[in-house]
């Protein structure tokens, strides 16, 4: 496998990380049930609409279950992060589970900050076409990251 494939695996278990985080709150799943959907019907899935990406699905694993587990941590840190003192409750659902998904990758050693900055940029561009959204995120995620990793930006 080139590492190209791998690093379009790892983008789109991101996005599929983002989607379920979003599913679990919005429908009120367990993590089990949403995993289980996702492993089923989008991994790789060929349905009547075309055929949905493979992803990494350890790296899916990991952001899932650390984004559950570490919830109160991650939101406190995107709280800090947020201006003027928004509250995390206030903000779009969509960019709460990205947060969340990204939270869990900068709270985590595995990934570089800005490899995980620059990525969920992408995810919110994919979600919010416009761009406007994409810059909040990159600062929002900057403060996270620089907060939760100050030696990687020493």
């Amino acid at each position: 496998m080139s590492a190209t494939s791998k690093r379009q695996m790892k983008s789109v278990a991101r996005l599929y990380a983002v989607q379920a985080l979003f599913q679990m709150e919005a429908s009120d799943a367990s993590m089990e049930d949403v995993r289980e959907e996702f492993l089923t019907h989008r991994f790789g899935a060929v349905m009547e609409e075309g055929e949905y990406a493979e992803g990494n699905v350890d790296l899916f694993d990991t952001i899932l279950k650390t984004a559950v587990t570490q919830q109160a941590k991650i939101d406190q840190l995107t709280h800090r992060g947020l201006v003027a003192k928004w509250p995390i409750a206030r903000i779009d659902p969509t960019l709460r589970a990205l947060f969340r998904a990204a939270g869990a990758e900068l709270i985590g050693k595995d990934t570089p900050p800005k490899v995980a900055i620059n990525e969920y940029v992408d995810v919110a561009k994919a979600f919010f076409p416009d761009g406007k959204e994409a810059k909040f995120v990159n600062a929002v995620l900057d403060h996270m990251a620089r907060e939760a990793s100050p030696e990687a930006f020493a």
